[in-house]
């Protein structure tokens, strides 16, 4: 879904103009990146929080030379924590695993030929 979609949906809901919806979807999203950009937390309810986390300083490997370590500096990045009602509609995607009645491996395949 883009903001696009969003906006569309919006009007076709309420009634409203698309162009209102789009300056008010904008705004609510640049005070969001305002928020967090200061390193303000960001909550909200039934949908989830922004918030910023200092990355530890590790160290990388190039998969083009491995043999090279290259140092990744510590650095801020946003976090998202879904709130409950969003990770309870996300966990409804999770496939189902059936049944293993076989005591096959992990990479047998149940299916050959």
């Amino acid at each position: 879904m883009t903001k696009r979609d969003l906006v569309i949906r919006i009007s076709n809901d309420t009634g409203i103009v698309q162009q209102h919806v789009l300056e008010v979807v904008q705004r609510t999203l640049d005070y969001i990146a305002e928020a967090v950009s200061k390193g303000e937390k960001v909550e909200l309810r039934n949908f989830g929080v922004f918030e910023v986390k200092i990355r530890k300083a590790r160290i990388g490997r190039n998969p083009n030379s491995p043999a090279t370590d290259v140092p990744i500096p510590q650095r801020a990045v946003v976090k998202f924590k879904p709130g409950k009602e969003m990770r309870a509609e996300v966990l409804k995607l999770t496939p189902r695993q059936q049944p293993n009645t076989s005591a096959s491996t992990p990479n047998s395949n149940p299916n050959p030929g």
